[in-house]
């Protein structure tokens, strides 16, 4: 009996004809997350993938907990593949599932038979399967609304499957199959959430972040670099490109008037992340922005904003309160990282009294101060890049 991994792969099962890229692309991302524990072999069979290791001495925890943090699995289990022999499945769902039997007061045997040949059909796997069950393990009564267990046998084309519960998956979509997009990635809460959302909806990400020394320490840097390890965790690779700022900002308090600091360093972002995007081939800005979150995240300060942008710029949070947003941040184990106190540039300028209603005219004209566009592309030709890996 070898056992194998079962990947539910859900949401790709909807996508017709193109069904198989996204398959292709789940199983490359498997097999970048599992290759520093050996070898496996990957048959996909309908809306299954079976994960086997090459290796007996591969540790099957440790690739579940990697598999757990891929996006575009809705479920997976630990399985026995064994020979499609009816006397073999009886006594593999009684050794390799004998510890939850023992555990548990109720079961149901669920049954799959994709091999229309095998000579069984479904109802009789159940009941055959039950009734060994049953008589096996005495203190067990069936229930087929509510058991505490439930048995599944899958009948495939090569093996037979059984296994019991089964363990949720990251969900979404497989990380490359919608695209790149540019991550906007601060210290703070926010950014690293979006990232992590955009992800899930199968976005690559490169990241931007913003220096401002020395107003900004390299512990605020390393704090990125530690965010956007956890992240990377479920995306995989991220680039980092670290803009030097200082300039820009300075100017910006230089000659603008206060109120609009920020919305005005906001804009001179988007322009240098653009130039990167470009670089990188990204098709999309991603941004931590919550609507009436902080006085510069009001729809006005978002209008100014966009004004610049010539490619989509997305705000997963856009609709989420901070309460909801720490709950994602918690999950992916970033809030602890993004609540340490290093600064991050948005924050060592920021007005007293920041204009709440700013307009795009009145921003335009505000930065007709000082000469901004080489400054910009100065700042994205000197950004200094980091391979952030998982």
């Amino acid at each position: 009996m070898k056992e194998v991994i079962l990947i539910k792969n859900g949401e790709l099962a909807l996508k017709g004809l193109n069904r198989r890229t996204f398959e292709y692309i789940l199983i490359k991302n498997m097999k970048h997350r599992l290759l520093p524990l050996g070898k496996f072999d990957f048959t996909v069979a309908q809306s299954t993938i079976a994960v086997a290791p090459r290796d007996e001495s591969i540790d099957l925890d440790e690739a579940c907990e990697k598999i757990s943090k891929v996006f575009g699995i809705a479920a997976f289990s630990r399985a026995a593949a064994v020979e499609k022999d009816f006397g073999a499945i009886l006594e593999a769902c009684e050794t390799y599932l004998a510890d939850e039997l023992n555990a548990a007061r109720t079961f149901k045997v669920e049954a799959k038979r994709s091999d229309k040949k095998f000579p069984l059909q479904s109802p009789e796997i159940c009941r055959e399967t039950g009734g060994r069950l049953l008589s096996k393990f005495p203190h067990l009564s069936v229930d087929v609304h509510s058991p505490d267990m439930v048995v599944n046998v899958e009948i495939r084309d090569e093996y037979a499957y059984i296994h019991g519960r089964q363990i949720k998956g990251a969900g979404g979509m497989p990380v490359g199959s919608s695209g790149r997009a540019c991550l906007l990635i601060s210290g703070g809460i926010d950014s690293p959430v979006a990232g992590y959302m955009m992800a899930k909806r199968g976005l690559e990400l490169t990241a931007v972040h913003f220096a401002s020394p020395p107003y900004t320490s390299e512990r605020a840097e390393q704090k990125v670099h530690s965010l956007l390890g956890k992240v990377a965790q479920y995306s995989g690779r991220i680039g980092l490109w670290v803009v030097p700022f200082t300039d820009i900002q300075e100017k910006i308090k230089d000659c603008c008037p206060e109120d609009i600091f920020t919305v005005i360093m906001r804009r001179m972002m988007m322009r240098v992340s653009q130039i990167i995007a470009q670089r990188e081939k990204a098709g999309a800005l991603i941004t931590g922005e919550s609507v009436g979150q902080v006085a510069s995240q009001t729809l006005y300060a978002m209008i100014c904003t966009d004004k610049v942008c010539g490619m989509p710029v997305f705000r997963p949070l856009i609709g989420m309160d901070k309460d909801e947003v720490i709950a994602v941040s918690r999950k992916i184990e970033t809030f602890d990282i993004s609540v340490l106190p290093y600064e991050d540039c948005c924050t060592v300028f920021t007005p007293k009294h920041p204009r709440t209603r700013p307009t795009p005219d009145y921003v335009e004209q505000a930065e007709k101060a000082f000469d901004w566009e080489p400054m910009v592309i100065e700042a994205a030709e000197k950004a200094r890049f980091v391979n952030i890996n998982s």
